[in-house]
């Protein structure tokens, strides 16, 4: 009998330091999260971009990119462009399919440097300057590109943007583009 109250007396004793231990190893877990989601939202990021815009006048582009993101969402982005631009068919007086497809189309390869210049809890803001070369299929074409880009933190470093830009194109068929683009980001 003196035997099982020995047993019993030490089975609640280490029952507590068992539980003690659980307690501990639960309040480490939870620090270990929590310093490691800390430290991965001031890391610097990649991102891939995918944008599509409308243009004045009569265009509209798609956009992929690879950001590389320093501290304080400064960034670098490389990017690849194409944009068509759409009229009207002159023999029935509204765009048709091949008004829109076949008029005129280009494409763009570019790097562009992003300071940011407004930063909230989670979204901030950059300016976007940068340069770019491409061909419309007859000519080689080069451009300016500036303009604002606000992104919106998502989860798990995923991020919704909008860019208001304004692309200056030498040597092809419109000088001034002028626009918005929409897209998200992926962090790779």
């Amino acid at each position: 009998m003196e035997e099982l109250k020995f047993m019993k007396a030490r089975y609640l004793k280490n029952r507590k330091t068992f539980g003690g231990m659980w307690v501990m190893a639960l309040m480490a877990l939870v620090m270990s999260f929590a310093i490691s989601a800390e430290c991965h939202a001031q890391q610097n990021n990649n991102h891939l971009l995918l944008g599509v815009g409308v243009l004045y006048p009569r265009g509209f582009d798609v956009t992929l990119s690879y950001e590389h993101s320093s501290r304080y969402h400064h960034a670098w982005e490389y990017f690849a462009m194409g944009y068509l631009q759409y009229s009207k068919d002159p023999d029935v007086g509204l765009v048709t399919n091949k008004s829109f497809w076949n008029n005129y189309n280009s494409w763009h390869l570019g790097i562009a440097y992003k300071p940011c210049v407004s930063r909230g809890r989670n979204h901030h803001g950059n300016l976007r300057l940068g340069g770019s070369i491409g061909s419309n299929t007859d000519d080689v074409l080069g451009g300016l590109h500036i303009g604002y880009t606000h992104s919106y933190a998502l989860i798990y470093g995923w991020e919704l943007f909008f860019t208001i830009k304004e692309d200056v194109i030498f040597g092809g068929r419109d000088l001034f583009r002028t626009g918005a683009n929409f897209g998200i980001k992926m962090p790779i």
